[in-house]
């Protein structure tokens, strides 16, 4: 498989059943999970996390990101903090198909308490189902970028 098909997978303890269905998923769609998530329950820090996986995309060891938490605010907060990352929190599969459309968003961000497992997968097949259309929309990720530097 092509490094063009690796994806990386975090979440805090929150989501790691949601998660793991999301890996299935991402894998049966034909990419090569990373996933660098907890494995257990117990508490931890989703910014941790977040920075993670961010530093896996903008590092390019992966094309893509999906991250999770209990309402996926934080986490995406975590990694819109790298550079290079293009980070949304999505709860319907046309955000998500947006994000990836219009904004270039190399990661997507679900909240594990606020979808349930079939509109998250919804949600990610979208996401992965999309290409950034450039055009117009290249201007504006690009005003996206400069801002941050």
């Amino acid at each position: 498989m092509t490094a063009a098909k690796r994806i990386v997978l975090s979440s805090d303890h929150a989501a790691i059943d949601l998660r793991q269905a999301v890996a299935k998923h991402v894998a049966d769609l034909g990419w090569e999970v990373v996933d660098i998530g907890p494995k257990t329950p117990e508490s931890t820090h989703y910014p941790i996390h977040g920075k993670a996986a961010a530093e896996a995309v903008a590092s390019g060891d992966c094309q893509l990101g999906i991250i999770l938490c209990g309402t996926g605010q934080g986490i995406m907060m975590a990694a819109n903090k790298v550079p290079g990352i293009r980070c949304g929190v999505c709860s319907d599969a046309f955000s998500a198909r947006m994000i990836r459309q219009h904004n270039d968003a190399n990661m997507l961000s679900i909240g594990a308490r606020v979808v349930g497992e079939g509109q998250a997968l919804d949600i990610v097949a979208a996401f992965l189902g999309a290409e950034f259309e450039g055009g117009r929309h290249a201007t504006r990720v690009g005003m996206i970028e400069a801002s941050t530097d």
